[in-house]
């Protein structure tokens, strides 16, 4: 058996309404569930999702001793302090979809002078995540 892929920096996102999130996320940006933990109640209170071999986590909005370091894009005016960048392999056709689940589209399909093309979008908790076809592990150029 081979090791399980280990993902050494792990996005953390916070949203109103993480039941939302959660059906989007899969629907519109193409995540797949890999756990989902619920309280009592039966409401999301942490989810991780794929893709390939990342993860995602997030959760609610709730006071917590770490909500001090977190808010949410609406109560920041619609600014985000973090956007989130994923290498798709297809990203016409991951932009379709993400439009046909309701993305809103910030920055629209580009080709970019160094070598990828991509595009912006905010998904229903008010984040921005960027996709595109640029790989820094195999663009020419430095390595520190």
């Amino acid at each position: 058996m081979s090791p399980q892929p280990r993902t050494r920096l792990i996005s953390a996102l916070r949203y109103a309404n993480p039941e939302r999130a959660l059906e989007f996320l899969v629907a519109g940006f193409g995540f797949a569930e890999h756990t989902v933990y619920r309280g009592d109640a039966g409401a999301i209170v942490h989810a991780e999702l794929r893709f390939g071999d990342d993860i995602l986590m997030f959760g609610p909005d709730i006071e917590t001793p770490f909500a001090n370091f977190m808010i949410l894009p609406e109560k920041a005016g619609g600014r985000n302090t973090q956007t989130i960048y994923v290498i798709v392999d297809d990203v016409d056709a991951h932009h379709a979809q993400a439009v046909a689940a309701g993305a809103e589209i910030v920055m629209p399909l580009v080709d970019t002078g160094y070598g990828g093309r991509g595009y912006s979008a905010r998904d229903p908790g008010g984040h921005v995540w960027s996709f595109g076809t640029y790989d820094p592990w195999t663009a020419a150029g430095p390595k520190v």
